[in-house]
């Protein structure tokens, strides 16, 4: 099915929305949340809750694309989840190591002065790397894989993804910076 028709399921309050959404991007969803998690049964309940969070913001809202969409309330879950068992002094995924590591250009407080203007000069650097760093960034801080993952999607060595990792942090904070972006 199509995403404009899923769309469509939602906004007439057809409960087979949830049933196709899960059949296009379940498994998406599930990849994302475990890359996150690294629990096979806390991802699918985050899934589970994406369909949910989908059911009561669409509508109003109407997604450009679904699976952004899905994705982005996967991931948002997960972090949430894996919070909530960090605090409760669980198990670990690769969260913790991926923030640690942004915090080397970000910064430890992560205060910006403006959401909106990091957004647009994230956006605005991503879009200027080439193809292979950015994918590389994207794999890992969006999707949070473990380097040795990442390093096998790109047919590359462990050394070369870290090293991909570093001189786009370095970028990353230099653009950051030059933008006036950081507090």
């Amino acid at each position: 099915m199509k995403d404009d028709e899923i769309i469509k399921l939602y906004f007439d309050r057809c409960e087979s929305a949830i049933a196709e959404s899960d059949e296009k991007y379940g498994l998406y969803c599930v990849k994302i949340a475990d890359n996150i998690l690294g629990d096979r049964r806390d991802s699918e309940e985050c899934v589970s809750d994406t369909w949910v969070k989908a059911w009561n913001t669409i509508p109003p809202q109407k997604p450009a694309k679904l699976s952004l969409f899905f994705g982005a309330i996967t991931r948002n879950l997960a972090i949430d989840r894996y919070r909530k068992r960090k605090a409760e002094k669980y198990g670990a995924g690769q969260i913790a190591v991926c923030l640690d590591e942004l915090n080397e250009c970000i910064g430890a407080n992560g205060n910006f002065a403006d959401e909106l203007d990091l957004k647009e000069t994230l956006d605005g650097f991503l879009y200027a790397l080439k193809d292979e760093p950015r994918r590389i960034f994207m794999l890992r801080y969006w999707y949070m894989y473990p380097i040795k993952q990442i390093a096998t999607m790109c047919s590359i060595s462990e050394g070369a993804v870290k090293m991909s990792l570093q001189r786009t942090r370095n970028a990353l904070k230099k653009h950051l910076e030059k933008e006036g972006v950081l507090l």
